[in-house]
């Protein structure tokens, strides 16, 4: 059942703090387990950032309002809990306007992205060069990715398991950027690759800690092919899929129910909640958090270090796509992938320079998609029939400091330099093309990492919760909750969302092995 107010009970075997998409995949195994499960979320619905809305007053178009794109969910987790649940691939993988024309990575036609290549570069090296290194890291997808629903792995047992020294040390070894610099030799090229490696990550090419290659291995494994594909429906629609399969197996949902504190014993632990003007407490023998591992330090009285988002988020309603400068490409065609705006690998660093100084960069670098091209279902029917279309925008290294003094300036002096790169490489305006809602305003939304905060509770804005690790145990703890990525300092608590080790990204994976490792407990 799901309810708004206050648990039914007070004592279960486990409680969910946090109704996102990893939270309830927990609950739902669990449930299905046999066990009493109670799931408490703030807001007024689950879903957390993976959620499906009608942004625009008296505009009937259900946006994936925070995050937008599946790769790292797994096939297993759908087929385990009966998930009516539909993803869509793309043809076209992405586009990037280059001068007068621009990089076409299409993966229905090898001769046509040899071309592309050959003309934005100037030959067919860097193609040849794309080839080996997306072979290398498909390689490294079909061996690493079903490992993430399984024990943690040590690290010799995965590098055993990848079995090629090559891919081991350009991705676990070495920074990323030594690698595309030696395998790539242009600009724009180089910088397509690099954006694996930024995507809600503050960092550089260079970067001694690998925070940039262990970004870039979680981008380019996901379904063991490190494709990424749309969600029928909206991220909604995952997430609406969980929470009933959750309620189904018997788990109790209550929204509306703030968890203040947790208290354990390490036999027992104790959630303090307020529902309305109501406060309570409830017991489990477990308690998982899908939460940020900053929110459970806060829950639990204890210190810990803030993470930062760096990302920019915009959602775009339009009455037409607009038209490129490029005359060779179809709109409908560029945009069904990854757009790429500013993100050469030069583009890139200096935008990293600027805002590591404490600058807004003068050239923001993002990528755009249309979602409604793959899926127009997030429409109503006569938005479809009139030509409507989403525009999804993310954009880098937009750290969260840089919005603390002036959030809403700072905001609006972003967004006019993202879209002006945007402009840039369009034959018209794209404020041209933004749909008007029922209060006259253009179907423009966008938020930063301090929005990010306010309205999904995730500290700094970090939509991976924290730093990404590498898919490995890095200790020799062998208890259930270390073997399967997910142990705090407690021993009934755990981690069930994007902070624990493997959780980032709309996955399941995070609230799968916290069930997992349960269930070893118990």
């Amino acid at each position: 059942m799901t309810r708004a107010g206050a648990p039914g009970q007070t004592g279960y075997d486990v409680i969910v703090v946090g109704g996102g998409h990893n939270g309830l995949v927990a609950a739902a195994y669990l449930a299905r387990a046999g066990r009493s499960v109670l799931v408490l979320e703030s807001r007024d619905r689950t879903g957390g950032a993976a959620v499906s809305e009608r942004v625009f007053p008296g505009i009937d178009a259900r946006l994936s309002r925070y995050s937008y794109l599946v790769s790292l969910l797994p096939d297993r987790i759908v087929r385990d809990l009966g998930l009516r649940f539909e993803t869509r691939k793309r043809r076209i993988s992405s586009y990037t306007p280059v001068g007068g024309g621009g990089l076409l990575v299409d993966n229905g036609s090898e001769s046509d992205t040899r071309a592309s290549f050959a003309r934005v570069t100037g030959s067919e090296r860097d193609f040849r060069a794309w080839q080996r290194f997306y072979a290398m890291t498909g390689q490294l997808a079909e061996r690493v990715f079903p490992t993430l629903t399984e024990p943690l792995p040590t690290r010799d047992e995965l590098r055993g398991a990848i079995d090629d020294s090559v891919a081991w040390d350009a991705i676990f070894e070495r920074p990323l950027g030594e690698t595309v610099e030696a395998a790539f030799t242009d600009d724009t090229v180089r910088g397509v690759v690099l954006t694996d490696a930024l995507i809600g990550t503050f960092t550089h090419a260079h970067d001694p800690s690998l925070l940039q290659n262990r970004c870039f291995l979680y981008h380019v494994i996901g379904g063991g092919t490190g494709d990424w594909d749309v969600p029928v429906g909206g991220m909604g629609a995952l997430t609406d899929a969980l929470a009933d399969a959750a309620r189904a197996a018997g788990a109790e949902i209550v929204t509306g129910c703030t968890v203040d504190n947790i208290e354990t014993d390490g036999s027992t632990a104790e959630i303090g909640f307020t529902a309305g003007d109501r406060t309570g407490t409830a017991s489990a023998r477990y308690v998982l958090v899908n939460a940020a591992p900053y929110e459970l330090s806060r829950l639990l009285g204890e210190s810990g270090v803030k993470p930062e988002g760096a990302q920019l988020k915009i959602n775009m309603l339009l009455t037409r796509l607009p038209k490129l400068l490029d005359p060779t490409v179809d709109p409908r065609t560029a945009f069904a992938g990854t757009f790429h705006i500013a993100e050469s690998a030069t583009q890139l660093d200096h935008a990293y320079q600027q805002a590591a100084a404490g600058q807004l960069p003068t050239a923001p670098p993002s990528e755009i998609y249309c979602h409604t091209l793959t899926d127009p279902s997030i429409l109503s029917p006569a938005l479809i029939e009139q030509g409507y279309h989403t525009l999804t925008l993310f954009g880098l290294h937009t750290p969260a400091r840089l919005f603390h003094n002036d959030p809403q300036g700072v905001k609006n002096r972003l967004v006019d330099a993202t879209l002006a790169q945007l402009d840039a490489v369009l034959a018209e305006p794209i404020r041209d093309c933004l749909a008007i809602d029922a209060d006259g305003n253009p179907c423009l939304e966008a938020r930063t990492p301090v929005e990010l905060e306010q309205e999904v509770g995730l500290p700094g804005g970090h939509i991976f919760h924290a730093d990404l690790s590498f898919p490995y145990r890095a200790d020799t703890d062998d208890s259930p909750a270390a073997r399967w990525g997910v142990a705090t300092g407690h021993r009934n608590i755990l981690l069930c969302g994007a902070g624990a080790v493997r959780g980032g990204g709309v996955s399941g994976i995070g609230g799968h092995n916290a069930a997992m490792a349960v269930l070893d407990l118990t």
